[in-house]
């Protein structure tokens, strides 16, 4: 589910805070007959269905808040501070004694998810929003984890119950519900109207601008505006959307100079309040790829990586952009990242290959030549059904492990043909592979003609031997007339060659 997770946002869900009632009295307490006051204001604390919250409970409540920042301050989660972070917010609950503390259960799930304890975090929203069906904090939660586990496939399940946090329950003030909703639309795309908006992606802009008017610092918010403006850019020039790695663009029709630098403009503006906010730049990077800049493009890349070691993303895009000009130690090191996090992720095993195949050199010819070959079988194991695995293994050993010479080259050329051949016939009618396989077919041409260039000059060195042979017979046969006595006789003339 981890996977899933990560693909679907990359905000990070904000613990849910106290707040003092707005109306008179505030209601009843279950575990004290006292209720907590706001030392600022001294109104009554009270839960998320007006209920006063107790003494007691407010100070766990507090206990745990404070570790929980304490802990995201330090980044040092672990199974261990995840756990006990969980049971002093469980404890605030036991401490109301009554059913209704649905913020102190979602925070406990917010802090199993901290360290990716996804059932637990999950089977605690759940709960959370049991307490109280309008807690819209949890319902954004609970539609997520069920959109992961449908493999992102029920969008439109998804999308009902994001609006129904955001809009219905939530009133347009959850900013996260709002942005994870514009995601979600963008996500979609498709064409039907509503009254929402035309189609997903001016929903999508909706919501968005929805969020910013809440909270004009909410660098998520910013971050999918910018995303926005990018995709937006990519379907006016016809090209696929949603892609959240870097690719070489320098083949594809290019996008919109003027609709790239809004991005870009979105970006610098987002950057100017919050410099150290990671998505940020990983999708400026990602602009200035389209903008074929791709210096600027490594440079926002390291930094988002940097600032969170952890964003996968940033890892892949800073590996892929690096590969596109012959920077394989920087790549191989990405790569490395990104598989620490996801190690059976299909792309970046495939990336190391690629990575390890531009650093061969005399020196470490056999070492790199099989720790490239190794990874193009972590891929292959991974998803067998695709085909680049194929034509990259080809290419491995085609140019490599063919030309290492020995009585197995031949052996290795056809190798080479023949994955080169399973390439082909999983690529099919793909427009995506439609160079590569012309190349494949180019190649396995060339294989037949060195192989057979090579049976040829075999031939002909065996009859240069037999030819040598020959002579010598002839020149020893001579040799021995002369010391017998004989007349020197004239060698008759070599064959013409």
């Amino acid at each position: 589910m981890e996977r899933n997770m990560r693909s679907i946002t990359s905000l990070a869900a904000v613990a849910v805070l106290l707040l003092a009632a707005t109306g008179c009295g505030g209601g009843s307490t279950g575990g004290s007959a006292q209720g907590a006051k706001d030392p600022t204001t001294g109104k009554t604390i009270t839960d998320s269905k007006g209920q006063a919250v107790s003494v007691e409970a407010a100070n766990k409540f507090k206990t745990a808040m404070d570790a929980m920042v304490q802990h995201d301050k330090a980044g040092d989660w672990s199974e261990a501070t995840c756990s006990s972070t969980a049971q002093l917010f469980l404890d605030a609950a036991d401490q109301q004694g009554d059913t209704t503390f649905a913020e102190a259960i979602y925070n406990a799930g917010l802090a199993y998810q901290r360290c990716k304890k996804d059932s637990e975090a999950k089977k605690h929203f759940t709960q959370a929003l049991q307490k109280n069906p309008k807690f819209h904090p949890a319902r954004v939660q609970v539609a997520l984890y069920n959109l992961a586990e449908s493999g992102e496939r029920n969008l439109d399940a998804a999308i009902s119950e994001m609006r129904q946090a955001a809009v219905v329950d939530a009133q347009y003030k959850n900013v996260e519900a709002l942005v994870h909703l514009a995601l979600l639309y963008m996500k979609r795309g498709n064409q039907v109207a509503d009254n929402d908006g035309p189609n997903d992606f001016q929903r999508a802009k909706r919501y968005i601008q929805s969020a910013l008017a809440v909270d004009d610092a909410f660098m998520p918010a910013f971050n999918q505006l910018a995303i926005y403006y990018l995709e937006t850019a990519k379907q006016k020039a016809g090209r696929k959307t949603g892609k959240a790695v870097a690719t070489n663009v320098s083949k594809q029709k290019k996008v919109d100079t003027q609709a790239l630098e809004l991005a870009a403009l979105v970006c610098s503006q987002a950057i100017r309040k919050n410099p150290n906010y990671a998505p940020i730049h990983n999708t400026a990077g990602m602009i200035q790829v389209e903008l074929a800049n791709l210096n600027g493009a490594v440079q926002e890349f390291n930094l988002a990586r940097r600032l969170d070691p952890t964003f996968y993303e940033a890892q892949m895009n800073y590996a892929a952009v690096n590969l596109q000009f012959r920077g394989f130690q920087q790549a191989d090191e990405a790569y490395r990242a990104a598989l620490k996090m996801r190690p059976n992720d299909y792309d970046a095993h495939l990336g190391l290959a690629l990575a390890l195949r531009g650093q061969i050199d005399d020196a470490n010819f056999d070492s790199m030549v099989a720790a490239a070959s190794a990874e193009l079988e972590a891929a292959k194991k991974v998803a067998p059904e695709r085909a680049e695995t194929y034509y990259n293994e080809a290419i491995l050993t085609q140019e490599y492990k063919a030309k290492s010479g020995g009585k197995g080259a031949e052996g290795a050329l056809m190798s080479a043909k023949g994955l080169f051949g399973q390439f082909i016939q999983k690529a099919g009618a793909s427009a995506e592979f439609a160079d590569a396989v012309k190349r494949s077919k180019e190649r396995m041409s060339e294989i037949d003609q060195i192989i057979a260039f090579n049976k040829q000059t075999e031939a002909e060195r065996k009859a240069a031997e037999a030819d040598m042979k020959t002579k010598e017979a002839e020149q020893e046969a001579a040799a021995g007339s002369e010391g017998e006595g004989g007349e020197a006789t004239t060698p008759a003339p070599a064959p013409a060659q």
